[in-house]
């Protein structure tokens, strides 16, 4: 058996490489051709049903803006009733057909459960679930004093678009609908303060990829890593805390235009904006250089902010 590793670990990597040098130019070009077949293609959804969770501010706001300009039927859930009311009536100027608001908070089972029986029973189908709530709460792992005060993050961030999708599964497959995941480039980027996060957003994007290899086609899944995005949660105060106010921040409006084309075009990944993609790289292939650059540049800025606030 240890011979058979042994020579394994010679051969697979030169197969690949073989590969990759032989099929992978073919294949780019294949991409191509398949994103403009989609861009010509794109699905119209108007008088479709549209669920978008933490639809009250930010990035769900605006898809909600996006879809009713599109003519599609709104459910927007969140937490604060009276902000969802502002959007769903905006919403309604905007070309939106039907809005239905339902209070739901996305940690829970049963107001996921509740949220998509009210969907059903309303509209009687539904088309496109955008899985976007989602909080953020940072600190470096070593300053945490209650560790049990972000649970709350996995709990919406990872569990609530894990309860919504589970119960909406059965009437997407219905349409042939999607799921519209809200995830972040912090699932890849190991900025510090940012732990528990990067770690939902890591979950929330593993487990999205194994169920559209589970849905063979049946649901599309388009997952969406947003970079820095002007929102409630992404404000000026929160970033120059971070550190990541040395980044250009992009508009919530411009993301969410983005995201709905990606959703319509039938996308597997959307990054947005584009060019933030290249950090993904660099951490692949110069890893230690990566880590190196961070920690010296966001663990002083934290500790200092911590610092002034003991002061």
């Amino acid at each position: 058996m240890e011979l058979i590793h042994d020579v394994m670990n010679i051969l697979v990597p030169l197969v690949v490489l073989i590969f990759l040098i032989l099929f992978y130019p073919p294949y780019l070009v294949y991409k191509l051709l398949s994103f403009i077949k989609r861009s010509i293609t794109t699905e119209d959804v108007r008088g479709k049903v549209v669920v978008i969770t933490g639809a009250s501010s930010g990035i769900g706001e605006h898809i909600a803006y996006e879809y009713a300009k599109r003519g599609a039927r709104l459910v927007l859930a969140a937490r604060r009733e009276d902000r969802l009311l502002a959007v769903a009536d905006k919403a309604l100027k905007l070309g939106c057909l039907d809005v239905k608001v339902i209070r739901a908070d996305v940690a829970k089972v049963e107001d996921c459960k509740r949220l998509i029986e009210e969907a059903l029973n309303y509209f009687g189908r539904l088309d496109h679930l955008v899985n976007n709530a989602g909080i953020e709460r940072h600190s470096l792992f070593e300053e945490i004093n209650q560790i049990a005060d972000f649970i709350p993050i996995m709990d919406i961030n990872f569990w609530g678009s894990a309860y919504c999708t589970h119960f909406a599964v059965p009437h997407l497959k219905k349409t042939k609908g999607k799921i519209v995941v809200i995830a972040s480039t912090a699932s890849w980027s190991p900025t510090p303060g940012l732990n528990i996060y990067n770690a939902s957003k890591a979950a929330q994007t593993s487990f999205f990829e194994t169920l559209r290899t589970e849905f063979g086609g049946a649901i599309g899944v388009t997952i969406v890593l947003p970079g820095v995005i002007e929102s409630e949660m992404a404000n000026s105060q929160t970033l120059a805390e971070i550190g990541l106010d040395i980044l250009p921040s992009e508009s919530t409006g411009r993301c969410a235009k983005a995201i709905v084309n990606s959703a319509c075009r039938g996308d597997m990944f959307l990054t947005e904006p584009f060019w933030v993609g290249v950090g993904y790289l660099q951490k692949v292939l110069c890893s230690e250089f990566t880590e190196w650059q961070y920690h010296k540049h966001f663990v002083k800025k934290l500790q200092k902010h911590h610092a002034g606030k003991k002061n």
